[in-house]
């Protein structure tokens, strides 16, 4: 067996290809869950009888009416459920509830002959509720302490040494919006009963054994009577790891209950209404520096909306918990989390899981103070990078492996973005211009890799080898576009030593590879890339055996390179077609079941202390951006990135990821505003922003106008798949670049040295008041100062919310806040 990330002779990744349903996705001919539908016959449709209260308790649910509706089959409620009612992991998250715990909140289900029928037949459903007091704002949820999950507090060093140390000691607030996933295709499921009541479900999944496991539970039926399948996705973002289980199970009832195919899918409203989103977080903290601006201390509070129920909140809240020291060394910390309980969607995993709203709260606080300290921000982050060889460790006890890439990546974007030069540029542009303002920044990123619950960083994998030479491989990562299964098949080809061409990948399903991990945590390739390595390795030895005796050799003197097995020092050779047919013939065993758990990790969640993550990935950015003084309308003029994947297993396939990313991570930080009817009338609770007319999602007029990705060269990772490392999150957060671009092109319009606070998201509108605040002298009346023990320049410590704020310097209830209740908690 070779070492993990060793490269064999001529190997198939490092390859650029393009994604392997490239041609489908273009034409149309790529199927997609829904798709199946046109395919299966005598189909009944599932749609959802929804309640448009926040809160409720349900005193009467009448469904006869329903069945008096042409078309209508039968109407699913809590009677019908032979299992468990619930379809979350953590039994809070009732199937068909008896309490409407959101505005839209389904209570039953109608199945139709058409999609029509079954709409006009939830429409006739009776629902009476006695209405209850609702928590709609994180700000609500946070005063009325309501909160669930666990609390967890993390903590090194000795806090109160550390801000006794330090010469300048900053207290704030920073709240910042969740962000919707807006895949392209929504949620849906189709499910089907055999002639031996055995499930089989299509399902837009990133967790197909996660959704066998609900479906089993509601069911009542052992997990080996359900069979999950995941054709592809019309992408996911984290947004089909957890909340599909339930819809899901909605359509395999049905199923089980009339005999005939459900259909499932939630249209573009409803996804939007009834999915959950990323988490909203609220930050409090106190940073102390020391005279050069090092950090000495820090002490911080970070709450996210979790929504209705826990869903995956507690394990997204750790990840933000463990990322909020970004590239930073910290050598004192206390951070504390919670989860607000509100009534609205249960939020859910969204790229980066966590992790962005961590680094968010440590670069918005070097951005906010750096004017303070007198450091030009670029300075001041760089100052406190991890340094190599120092030993220093993350707050939660974790090594920092590699920390000379984040100098790297840092230098080389430095230099590919010619800092200097275009510093001196910008700064001639804005004196000329005082109406318009340019600013460029960079931030680095370190995200790790891997599962905190150790028990997921495990992959399996089924590999096939035909008589004819063919191949055909299954694994338990999900595709939802981002090329996993590209990646996988050059990892199987090059491994067996074979062209691509004679390596086909499978729907991923259930009663091939079992206990899968969701395709989650940037993690897809690690897993399932090393289990399909490690399936092929055990095809090749056997067959190197064979070519051994064939060519009277021993088989250590093997190599099969691109199909032709040859021997050491010898002319002798036999192609891959012929040795396979003559394996079988000697009745060598041509399938394997692979397997890989991701070694050397440990986590503590009590103690939250460990090493949870295998590697870091590291990554910088700058942006340049221009901002129009009048409105607050920008343009990002250029964006430069270096970004570590070590050694690429697919390189097109990467870069694609890391623009992808890029964008996504800019949409979250400038135009993605999440808003709720806050109001006491009618509609409380109401999403408002429930339409792409509504939410503003990127497009070609907020790219770069010149866009320059590169990956960091000479980067193999001992210990991953042939030496590459994750990309899938990580570059979302290089996007920090944007946002504190803008900060500074704001801070422009204002005195040298003004320290703004910036809304998130960052929109044109809250830019504007910025700029407002930038030009009336900063925000002094926010950002709480002291200078050895004495506090100068400033009362309040109140940031801005990015949930119906308005940037003026209150928070969405419209109050500005007092030190007391704005440092409450932190």
């Amino acid at each position: 067996m070779s070492h993990l990330s060793e490269r064999p002779e001529k190997p198939v990744v490092g390859v650029s290809l393009p994604h392997e349903s490239a041609f489908q996705h273009v034409t149309g001919a790529a199927l997609y869950t829904d798709d199946l539908v046109q395919r299966t016959k005598d189909v009944l449709h599932a749609y959802p009888v929804q309640v448009m209260k926040a809160h409720g308790r349900i005193t009467a649910l009448r469904t006869e009416p329903a069945l008096a509706v042409p078309g209508v089959v039968r109407v699913l409620t809590k009677a019908d459920v032979p299992g468990v009612n619930d379809a979350g992991m953590k039994h809070d998250e009732p199937l068909f509830p008896d309490e409407v715990m959101f505005h839209g909140h389904a209570v039953a289900w109608v199945l139709g002959e058409t999609l029509e029928a079954a709409r006009l037949g939830a429409a006739a459903v009776e629902v009476e509720l006695d209405e209850l007091p609702s928590v709609i704002t994180l700000q609500d949820a946070i005063a009325a302490e309501s909160f669930h999950g666990a609390r967890p507090l993390m903590t090194h060093g000795d806090i109160d040494a550390g801000f006794a140390d330090s010469a300048h000691v900053f207290t704030g607030e920073f709240q910042f919006s969740g962000q919707e996933h807006f895949y392209l295709e929504t949620h849906a499921a189709l499910a089907q009963v055999d002639e031996n009541g055995q499930l089989f479900i299509q399902s837009s999944t990133q967790h197909p054994s996660e959704t066998q496991e609900i479906v089993s539970h509601v069911l009542g039926v052992p997990a080996h009577e359900v069979t999950v399948q995941c054709l592809r996705m019309g992408g996911g973002f984290g947004g089909k790891e957890m909340q599909p289980h339930g819809f899901a199970a909605i359509a395999a009832l049905g199923a089980k209950l009339t005999g005939r195919p459900v259909r499932f899918r939630l249209n573009r409203t409803q996804d939007l209404t009834m999915s959950g989103k990323r988490h909203g977080f609220n930050a409090t903290w106190k940073i102390g520096f020391d005279a050069e601006g090092r950090i000495q201390a820090l002490d911080a509070t970070l709450t996210a909306d979790g929504g209705w129920s826990l869903d995956l909140s507690e394990p997204v809240l750790a990840r933000a918990l463990c990322h909020i020291d970004n590239t930073y060394w910290i050598p004192n910390a206390r951070v504390a989390g919670r989860i607000a309980k509100t009534n609205t969607v249960s939020n859910t995993a969204f790229r980066g899981f966590g992790g962005p709203q961590g680094m968010l709260v440590i670069e918005d606080i070097l951005g906010r103070c750096a004017p303070r300290l007198g450091l030009d921000p670029m300075e001041l982050r760089e100052r406190n990078f991890y340094r190599p060889g120092q030993g220093q460790t993350t707050p939660y006890g974790q090594l920092v492996t590699q920390a000379e890439r984040i100098s790297t990546v840092w230098q080389q974007v430095r230099d590919d973005a010619g800092i200097a030069d275009r510093g001196r540029e910008i700064a001639a542009f804005n004196a000329a211009h005082p109406h318009t303002k340019r600013a460029l920044a960079i931030t680095g990123i370190k995200f790790g890799i891997s599962f905190n619950l150790t028990a997921f960083n495990q992959g399996g994998a089924l590999v096939l080898i035909y008589k004819d030479g063919s191949v055909l491989i299954n694994h338990g990562g999900t595709e939802m576009g981002q090329g996993l299964h590209t990646k996988m098949m050059q990892v199987a080809a090059t491994t067996l030593g074979i062209p691509l061409h004679k390596v086909r990948l499978a729907p991923t399903r259930t009663d091939k590879v079992p206990n899968t991990s969701a395709t989650a945590a940037s993690s897809g390739a690690d897993l399932n890339g090393g289990a399909i390595k490690n399936a092929c390795e055990q095809l090749r030895g056997r067959l190197q055996q064979v070519a051994a005796s064939q060519l009277g050799v021993n088989a250590s003197d093997v190599r099969i390179v691109e199909g032709v097995a040859r021997a050491l020092g010898s002319d002798k050779e036999l192609g891959w077609d012929e040795l396979v047919h003559t394996a079988y013939f000697q009745r060598v065993q041509l399938s394997a079941a692979g397997f890989y758990r991701t070694e050397g990790l440990h986590w503590d969640v009590k103690s939250f202390r460990g090493t949870p993550f295998k590697y870091f990935a590291y990554g910088a950015a700058a942006t340049e951006v221009e901002v129009d003084g009048f409105t607050g309308a920008y343009r990002i003029r250029r964006v430069d990135i270096v970004h570590d994947v070590g050694e690429s297993l697919s390189p097109m396939i990467d870069i694609g990821q890391v623009e992808g990313g890029f964008v996504q991570g800019a949409g979250w930080l400038t135009l993605e505003d999440l808003r709720w009817d806050t109001s006491d009338g009618p509609n409380r609770g109401r999403l408002l922003t429930q339409a792409a007319s509504t939410y503003k999602l990127p497009s070609f007029s907020e790219m770069p106008e010149e866009f320059n990705v590169r990956l960091l060269e000479n980067a193999t990772e001992e210990g991953a798949v042939y030496g590459s490392k994750a990309v899938g999150e990580p570059p979302l957060m290089l996007a920090f670049s944007v946002r504190e671009a803008l900060r500074q092109a704001a801070a422009a319009f204002g005195p040298s040295g003004v320290s703004v606070d910036l809304a998130s998201p960052a929109t044109p509108e809250a830019v504007y008041w910025a700029i407002q605040e930038a030009r009336q002298g900063g925000d002094a009346s926010r950002l709480v100062h002291a200078v050895n023990g004495t506090a100068v320049n400033g009362h309040s410590a109140n940031g801005h919310s990015g949930n119906g704020q308005s940037g003026n310097g209150q928070s969405g209830d419209g109050k500005v806040r007092t030190d007391a209740e704005a440092l409450s908690g932190a």
